[in-house]
């Protein structure tokens, strides 16, 4: 197989699986917090092993942006056990206009027209998921707060992205190392409620095995091998998959459907996305 190829797959394989994280959360019979704490310490482990740029370019700088991602874990696992998956992942998915809103502070980088056009499209599709109220289901028991949840999580993503977009103009590989430090972050913050440790079965044990090693460790293993080697916008594209697939696994292991308001908002905010992104190859 030709490298192009090569490096395409492996960027559908990591949004593949990334994709399965709120069927297998939902799959999981423990409680949230240790879903949470469980999975990032076995990520952690799993991605210090296979990505030897973990190892290194640890700072305070890292650390720091790696408490962002640490937020974000955990209220991905928080907000995928009250909400429908798609509700979270889209509502997460929302973070490019969190960081359209504050970049021109932060980053220093200017709002163009382009910009406040995607950042409206962003901003309708994102109040969408408030319209009406959401019927509660066994997978989805309180979806006004797992929403919640699931929007301040966008937050702390959008965060997190320009942490490491700050990180990068210092030089040095700091995403894998900052990924890594977001894992023992999140699950150290989470033992505390996680107590007391239960005695998982073995359903539970395949479950969290699965969310540490393959759906986090072995996803950024294929992202970090293929994303440098992948124009951005096919990158972001083929990275896209994650959303539009996490509400198709919730349904087809659980039965989860989410509303139709839910939809026509992930639709416009993954649309959006992706049409700003092809704007901005073409600029």
């Amino acid at each position: 197989m030709d490298p192009r190829t090569r490096n395409r797959l492996l960027l559908l394989v990591a949004a593949v699986l990334f994709s399965t994280g709120g069927a297998a959360i939902k799959a999981a019979t423990v409680s949230s917090w240790q879903v949470a704490c469980f999975r990032s310490a076995i990520a952690a482990a799993t991605l210090w092993a296979l990505v030897p740029a973990a190892r290194r370019g640890w700072n305070r700088g890292v650390l720091l942006v790696g408490c962002a991602y640490a937020a974000t874990l955990v209220l991905f696992v928080l907000s995928t056990r009250l909400t429908t998956a798609a509700n979270a992942i889209f509502l997460q998915a929302a973070a490019p206009l969190y960081i359209l809103l504050v970049s021109p502070w932060l980053l220093r980088e200017p709002i163009g027209a382009r910009d406040l056009g995607f950042g409206a499209a962003v901003a309708l599709g994102l109040a969408l998921f408030f319209v009406g109220r959401e019927t509660a289901a066994a997978t989805a028991p309180d979806p006004l707060h797992g929403n919640m949840l699931a929007a301040i999580a966008g937050m702390t993503w959008a965060v997190t992205l320009m942490g490491l977009r700050w990180l990068g103009r210092g030089g040095g590989p700091a995403a894998a190392a900052t990924v890594v430090a977001g894992n023992v972050i999140a699950s150290l913050a989470a033992l505390p409620m996680a107590l007391p440790l239960p005695c998982v079965g073995w359903k539970d044990l395949a479950v969290l095995l699965y969310l540490g090693v393959v759906q986090i460790g072995v996803a950024y293993f294929c992202l970090t091998r293929a994303i440098r080697h992948v124009p951005a916008f096919e990158a972001s594209a083929l990275l896209l998959a994650e959303p539009a697939l996490n509400p198709v696994w919730a349904w087809m292991v659980h039965g989860e459907r989410p509303s139709a308001w839910a939809l026509g908002g992930g639709a416009l905010i993954l649309g959006a996305t992706l049409v700003n992104t092809w704007k901005q190859r073409r600029a």
